[in-house]
């Protein structure tokens, strides 16, 4: 069994993955809240060709040199070169299931994929996340952008505050049936409502509706990989609470060039959109957004756009989408453009206006007042929510 050992202190951490296609150019698959790798099988057809394990392609060849074996489907021939990592973040399917939630974080779980990358020899790859996977290529991306050739981040938010929904009646009954799911039977028909828009699911494909080809198939996946431990469900979710990213870190990404793709729902009660279209804009001029009309799990709705998206992302070709992700198209959709320079002295000055003149001001106030009279010190409390506030702003 592919396991990558992280040294996790005070107890050792397993990471479970499965290698996909062959070739040099590398794909690192990185899953959301309760999905296990198995859940990126209509990428991997559209990456590199087959959603079969490599292992599995040598089992079933008799074919034990891995260099030897080629992907297979109907995307094989175009993306011969492709090779793709799809891994099971702590807490869930085959890797470790830490019970203390403070083994989980995302900076935590983007070394972890660091690790992964080191075990596997790749010195360099695209990385793609969807949902709690999103916050966590963003944290590696901070950590070691000289890692990343392009990033990719599907159906998610900047954490904290923005992991919570919009709040309605029908995202509280979806959160009280997830809460009492005990069964695959159970978890299957929340995890639609709350992962698909209803449109969709009430849509008829041979005669069947989707919603009961997407439940029978979610009952098998659910049955064959077991429900989630509730300690690795809580620590995931602890992990996306925790989660943010603050400005000069998202510079630091965007200093490096790396280009960035965002691929979003309009449909989407899980993770707002609205959220995403901020960290495109503070990612700007170097992010690229395509929004999709679908919920959460766009990566199963809208397979091919997803796919030709994240393609044009491996092979550098963002800026031939110019249609979709001008300058002007973002001007259209009415979003506010923040554009940080550098001043003489180097530092890092923002064009303010509104809350972000607020944000300013308590900057200031962080540096110059006196610490022993700081909220940090005054009330820790008060002093952590807005920290953690103004940072995922």
């Amino acid at each position: 069994m592919p396991l990558c050992v992280v040294e996790d202190f005070p107890q050792t951490v397993e990471i479970f993955y499965e290698l996909y296609g062959h070739g040099d150019t590398k794909v690192l698959l990185i899953p959301g809240v309760a999905a296990n790798h198995q859940a990126w099988g209509p990428q991997l057809k559209g990456i590199c060709g087959t959603d079969v394990p490599n292992r599995e392609e040598r089992a079933e060849n008799g074919n034990h040199d891995q260099s030897s074996s080629s992907p297979i489907g109907e995307y094989a021939q175009e993306n011969v070169g492709i090779q793709a990592c799809a891994l099971d973040n702590r807490g869930v399917g085959q890797s470790s299931k830490p019970e203390d939630k403070k083994h989980y974080s995302t900076e935590t779980m983007a070394r972890d994929a660091l690790k992964v990358m080191d075990h596997l020899g790749w010195k360099r790859a695209h990385i793609v996340g969807h949902s709690m996977g999103g916050m966590i290529v963003c944290k590696l991306a901070v950590i070691a952008p000289e890692r990343v050739i392009s990033l990719a981040m599907l159906s998610t938010t900047g954490g904290g505050y923005q992991c919570l929904p919009k709040v309605d009646r029908t995202m509280i009954q979806i959160a009280y049936r997830f809460l009492r799911a005990k069964t695959p039977e159970e978890r299957a028909h929340v995890d639609l409502d709350t992962h698909y828009t209803q449109d969709y699911l009430n849509t008829v494909v041979n005669g069947e509706y989707m919603r009961t080809k997407l439940y029978k198939e979610y009952v098998v996946h659910l049955t064959n990989s077991g429900m989630q431990p509730k300690h690795g469900l809580d620590g995931q979710f602890n992990a996306c609470w925790t989660h943010a990213v603050a400005s000069h870190e998202l510079d630091r990404v965007r200093s490096h060039g790396i280009r960035v793709l965002l691929i979003h729902g309009i449909g989407d009660i899980v993770a707002q959109i609205r959220h995403a279209r901020k960290i495109a804009e503070k990612l700007h001029p170097v992010s690229y957004m395509l929004e999709l009309s679908g919920g959460h799990m766009i990566t199963h709705q809208h397979t091919t756009e997803v796919n030709d998206a994240l393609l044009a992302a491996i092979r550098g070709e963002l800026h031939l989408m110019h249609s979709e992700y001008s300058d002007e198209s973002l001007q259209e959709r009415g979003w506010q453009i923040w554009q940080r320079v550098k001043a003489e002295d180097g530092s890092a000055i923002s064009e303010l206006s509104g809350s972000r003149y607020v944000v300013c001001c308590v900057d200031l106030i962080n540096r110059y007042w006196p610490h022993w009279l700081s909220l940090k010190y005054l009330c820790p409390s008060v002093y952590r929510v807005l920290k953690h506030y103004f940072a995922s702003s």
